[in-house]
């Protein structure tokens, strides 16, 4: 179980966030473009600068080594990259079940990334990104290249790691259906604030 705290967490213009998500708990947020989501997410994962401070379970950022970090706090971007050639250079040890649950077979291992297309590449980098066994999850726009049945299909998988393992859960989408399906709270972006939305 993971609980992930933001104390006075403040990156570039955004002003100071408190914020707690409790394990098990997946909170959504929205705004418009270049607003700081992306850039709030980064500095979650211990990846831009910023002041304040960030907690998991009770432990500071600033006393986990970065890569361990990273491991434990695991940032999937809008754009994934990849630095190897083929698919299955990227992954330790592939979960059969998991690839299915996103339409995949072990056999995609043997792919060329190059030859992937975009959707196919977000799907692949969020399972590469399970791979490591985050305590939480820090998702920007996991579901924007897909049609409905793929992005079905990535929810549905978050939902699933999300419940199971009872991590935290921050997730950047623009629709008002996936903030409705999946997040505990939803909070959006106005004037530099970060503030609960509330359902009308």
């Amino acid at each position: 179980m993971s609980r992930l705290s933001l104390c006075n967490l403040q990156v570039q213009q955004l002003l100071p966030i408190n914020l707690e998500i409790p394990a098990g708990h997946c909170i959504t947020l929205s705004g418009p473009s270049g607003c700081g989501k992306t850039r709030l997410l980064r500095a979650i994962a211990d990846l831009d600068p910023h002041q304040g401070e960030v907690w998991l379970n009770g432990i500071a950022q600033r006393e986990i080594p970065a890569p361990q970090w990273r491991r434990r706090v695991g940032y999937l971007p809008a754009e994934s990259a990849w630095w190897r050639e083929r698919v299955g250079d990227h992954f330790l040890n592939p979960d059969s079940k998991l690839f299915e649950m996103l339409g995949f077979t072990l056999e995609w291992l043997e792919r060329e990334v190059s030859r992937l297309s975009t959707g196919e590449r977000q799907r692949l980098a969020l399972l590469r990104l399970l791979g490591n066994e985050p305590e939480v999850l820090l998702l920007d726009e996991p579901t924007a290249n897909l049609d409905q049945a793929n992005a079905r299909r990535v929810e549905q998988l978050i939902s699933d790691y999300r419940q199971m393992r009872q991590v935290a859960v921050i997730w950047v989408t623009h629709s008002d259906q996936q903030h409705k399906n999946n997040s505990t709270h939803h909070y959006c972006f106005k004037d530099d604030k970060l503030e609960l939305h509330a359902w009308s």
